[in-house]
């Protein structure tokens, strides 16, 4: 699916862009970006796959080593080729584009070494898969896939709205976004965990020890993401500080950076429990409340709170955070109801 799709965009990037910002300094630097990026899509989802796999088998080391080896890299091929250091050229935003693409190839090739050396007596690249699990395959990731392109939808809508607003809002939103993006990392993993915890719970028949996997998770998930987030909300200017030097810009961010800190204990919940549901099979479920709530809440409200209203960024990040709340309370719901134990994969 990654090599004509990637292709494709690649070939309409500079056409599609635009529609998202128009301003032409923004557009000079985001398109060499974006088609740099595309062409490590294919490699992003093998990662993906390897990733799950990992997980799944309770070799999650790997996957961690494998991911330090790709953001060392990547950081320092960033250095590299953004700036032009060790004589090599002064790429900018490109070499950006080139550095982090050529990370997700390394972990692509580090995950395929790791795969012959533990996963080749499971089968890996032994044989094609028969038409049944092809099909089994399907059933389980189709509606994980359908959510997860509704999410990544969701964040292109939603620069397309700040853009609306102005373009050293949507600089500002892109820090704020990267920042929420890496403090949510440990509430990603706690949920890869507390997926494969509670999958093998049910999987041994027993529904109310995978309700306990699930909550114990959360529970720990909620600690962590507390405390990333005190920074965030106690010395925003210090964390804006390293990435934004404009004062205007830092002045946009800061109170959206003190939202998301405020809310960043829910974005753990929700990240456990959404993962949960789908380690015990509730794919659908998961993803139709995820995508519903962004799409039919969360979309709306930020464009009627930031361009229309004129709240800018603090109106869109009051909507989002908002809407992370009322999805962490709907999975919680959803996870003490525990109909998802009668679902047989």
């Amino acid at each position: 699916f990654a090599l004509p799709l990637s292709t494709l965009l690649i070939v309409a990037a500079p056409r599609l862009f635009p529609l998202l910002n128009a301003d032409p300094a923004v557009v000079a630097h985001a398109v060499p970006y974006l088609r740099a990026r595309l062409v490590a899509m294919a490699g992003l989802g093998c990662n993906f796959a390897f990733r799950g796999y990992w997980n799944g088998t309770n070799r999650a080391g790997l996957y961690l080593r494998t991911i330090v080896v790709m953001h060392t890299t990547n950081i320092l091929l960033n250095w590299v080729l953004i700036f032009g250091h060790l004589g090599a050229p002064k790429l900018g935003t490109l070499g950006a584009g080139i550095a982090s693409a050529a990370s997700v190839f390394l972990g692509t090739a580090y995950y395929v070494y790791l795969g012959l050396k533990y996963a080749r007596p499971n089968g890996f690249l032994r044989a094609w898969p028969s038409r049944e699990r092809l099909l089994s395959l399907l059933k389980l990731s189709l509606p994980s896939s359908i959510q997860q392109t509704f999410f990544a939808g969701g964040f292109t809508v939603l620069f397309w709205i700040i853009g609306r607003i102005s373009t050293q809002a949507t600089a500002a939103a892109s820090v704020l976004v990267n920042i929420t993006l890496v403090a949510i990392l440990p509430g990603l993993a706690l949920g890869l965990a507390a997926a494969s915890l509670a999958g093998q719970a049910l999987g041994r028949g027993d529904p109310d020890d995978a309700r306990r996997w699930g909550w114990d998770v959360v529970k720990v998930a909620v600690g962590v993401m507390v405390v990333l987030g005190l920074p965030m909300w106690l010395v925003p200017d210090a964390l804006l500080s390293v990435f934004i030097h404009s004062e205007a810009t830092r002045t946009l961010a800061r109170v959206p950076l003190m939202l998301v800190g405020l809310g960043i204990g829910a974005d753990g919940v929700g990240l456990v429990l959404l993962n949960a549901l789908m380690g015990v099979g509730a794919t659908r479920l998961a993803a139709a409340v995820s995508v519903s709530l962004q799409w039919l809440l969360f979309l709306p409200a930020a464009y009627l709170a930031g361009p229309m209203l004129g709240f800018g960024l603090v109106g869109v990040w009051v909507a989002q955070v908002t809407y992370r709340a009322v999805q962490a309370a709907t999975f919680a719901v959803l996870w003490q109801r525990g109909r998802w134990a009668s679902i047989r994969v």
